[in-house]
């Protein structure tokens, strides 16, 4: 299966509380496949121990008569268990439709920003990517928070997703 990578950087640029920028790349592979279904995505936040502490992003199929998309969920089996049993699709800012190949912007505003909320500690950003005919894939980047100098951390998947950055700048 051939791979072509094509970004798509999702911008969460925002002055929190503890004075710093995030940015939140996520590349998600173009797939050399005979059946291609564009894949629902998850990013949340946790603490380091793994305990759920925010929803960022989900992605997925929100245009499937009787809210059918909703049903899929469950196949970001990661994100299921941490939060998704429980979590009332749609969320207004956090669900959107599945996204095509490309790059793409979300920007989360200072007063609801879960980064805002942090306390000082190690964290985890999670990244699931699950697709129709296709497999299912979760990026974890591990990152300390507050920051008093800009930092990235990187992490990359092997095939449904490409590489994942968080850029936190003072």
């Amino acid at each position: 299966m051939k791979n072509t990578s094509i970004a798509i950087a999702l911008l969460a640029c925002t002055t929190f509380a503890h004075g710093a920028d995030i940015e939140m790349r996520i590349e998600i592979p173009a797939l050399d496949v005979a059946e291609y279904h564009r894949p629902y995505v998850a990013a949340w936040l946790e603490t380091d121990e793994g305990q759920f502490v925010a929803n960022l992003s989900i992605w997925y199929d929100q245009k499937l008569r009787n809210n059918e998309g909703e049903r899929w969920l469950k196949d970001m089996r990661q994100w299921w268990r941490k939060s998704g049993r429980t979590t009332q699709v749609p969320v207004e800012g956090i669900t959107g439709a599945t996204r095509p190949v490309g790059t793409h912007t979300l920007t989360y505003s200072t007063q609801a920003s879960p980064f805002s909320e942090l306390s000082p500690g190690q964290y985890q950003l999670r990244v699931e990517a699950a697709r129709e005919v296709g497999g299912r894939e979760m990026v974890t980047v591990p990152f300390p928070w507050p920051h008093t100098g800009t930092v990235r951390f990187t992490q990359s998947g092997d095939s449904e997703l490409g590489t994942v950055q968080l850029i936190i700048t003072p």
